[in-house]
């Protein structure tokens, strides 16, 4: 695999991002649009300084308030699946976070759409956007469960924490045709992916996972 990346981030973490695409390609990773992706964003910008040497592993890392950002396998894959019956114009993601997924996403689609809970780690995720470059994306603080109606429908939603079942207005704001990715379940999890056929619903498990809990409500 060869990898070709732009010059958003220059210097090492360009070739720390370039490495990591290539594991990831090795773990089974073929879209080349999310690998380019992966190789071109500073993962060390999104998390805590003091784990800056663990930024490039294949491992999720904690970013505080009881969340973390998810293992860069787990973001490729489900960015991958959010493309695999095309671009999709607009996409929907619950649970902002660090931000490193909405930035990945940013690269792969016209439109983000991003709810996040926790109004601190939204602030700070948006902080590391803007310097990003990336203009693409609209951000809400808001209970994750109830999605974002007024910006519906969405082709594409993904959710970036575990609910015990799958929210019904997430699956309602998809789009005839759309997908949701999500990870369902409390102690044990299954990545899923749904499809929309009108008003009924396909289901395909994809493998098992593991996710902070999709928490309702919203906090500062």
């Amino acid at each position: 695999m060869n990898v070709r990346v732009g010059s958003r981030t220059g210097g090492k973490s360009t070739r720390s991002g370039e490495i990591l695409a290539q594991k990831l390609y090795a773990e089974g990773i073929v879209n080349q649009q999310v690998l380019q992706a992966i190789a071109r964003s500073p993962r060390h910008v999104f998390i805590p300084e003091i784990l800056a040497h663990k930024a490039y592993d294949n491992t999720a890392l904690p970013i505080g308030q009881g969340q973390t950002i998810s293992q860069p396998y787990i973001v490729a894959k489900m960015s991958e699946l959010l493309l695999a019956d095309g671009t999709p114009e607009s996409i929907l993601e619950i649970g902002t976070g660090s931000g490193y997924q909405t930035s990945i996403l940013a690269q792969l689609t016209p439109k983000v759409f991003s709810v996040e809970r926790i109004k601190s780690l939204q602030f700070q995720a948006k902080r590391r956007l803007q310097a990003m470059d990336l203009h693409n994306i609209s951000m809400k603080h808001g209970d994750g469960w109830q999605g974002w109606k007024s910006k519906a429908p969405f082709q594409a939603i993904i959710v970036t924490a575990a609910p015990s079942d799958i929210p019904k207005a997430l699956l309602e704001q998809l789009a005839d045709g759309g997908r949701l990715v999500i990870p369902v379940g409390e102690e044990t999890q299954i990545l899923k992916i749904i499809t929309r056929r009108g008003d009924n619903y396909d289901e395909r498990q994809i493998e098992a996972v593991r996710f902070v809990p999709l928490v309702p409500g919203a906090v500062q």
